[in-house]
């Protein structure tokens, strides 16, 4: 198979350029609905799709503020911030809060979302959104122009409604009862300007290599 490809140097593109690129073929980009509050007492809230899991135990999630953002300041200061899941039915209100208000403008009001008290840290969950992941600052680590900011998960409010069963409990083939993503209803991020819902699903499990075709597997005593 020949494959005809286009090589391309960071370097001679240029950054931004190439940023525009990554953010084209990195994709579906889950979205970090990032809610913080500034020393001064000011809610913020803003979507970051530089967004990911970085630690399993204990848990911590991350995401990367492309320049100074608010986000990244009120982070930084106050050392608590939020993480909502953004829903399709919200599509509209998680664009607006990219825009680039003043600092001392909270966006839940511009854009008409409700606060909701958190349990541990101060800035609010979008009440409107189905999950919210309380966090509190475990490190902000500068790269380049960017800064990726990972908090550790202190406490986590999910809609229950979002569940099928039991929140967490099993179901009858034992399986743990978790968020249904039919339910959940998550947007991600592609280039340019484009969005995505959660499409089509693809259901597949793994076969352990003890399975795997051709694999021989000596018989037990």
């Amino acid at each position: 198979m020949v494959v005809m490809r286009t090589d391309l140097d960071p370097v001679e593109v240029g950054a931004g350029p190439f940023y525009k690129l990554m953010t084209s073929v990195i994709v579906p980009r889950p979205i970090a609905w990032v809610s913080t509050r500034s020393a001064d007492g000011v809610n913020n809230l803003a979507p970051h799709s530089f967004f990911t899991v970085s630690c399993v135990d204990p848990p911590m999630i991350q995401f990367t503020s492309v320049g100074k953002k608010d986000s990244l300041r009120n982070a930084t200061e106050t050392r608590e911030f939020v993480v909502c899941l953004a829903p399709e039915p919200l599509f509209e209100q998680v664009n607006a809060t990219g825009t680039n208000f003043p600092a001392g403008v909270s966006e839940f009001s511009e854009v008409g979302l409700t606060e909701e008290a958190s349990s541990l840290v101060a800035p609010p969950r979008v009440a409107e959104s189905p999950v919210a992941l309380e966090c509190r600052l475990h490190l902000a680590l500068e790269l380049g122009d960017c800064t990726v900011v990972i908090g550790r998960v202190v406490h986590a409010a999910i809609d229950t409604d979002v569940f099928d069963g039991e929140p967490m409990g099993q179901d009858a083939d034992g399986h743990l009862i978790l968020p249904e993503i039919d339910r959940l209803k998550p947007l991600a991020r592609l280039g340019r300007n484009e969005w995505s819902t959660i499409g089509e699903l693809l259901d597949i499990t793994r076969i352990p290599y003890k399975n795997w075709p051709g694999h021989y597997s000596p018989p037990t005593a």
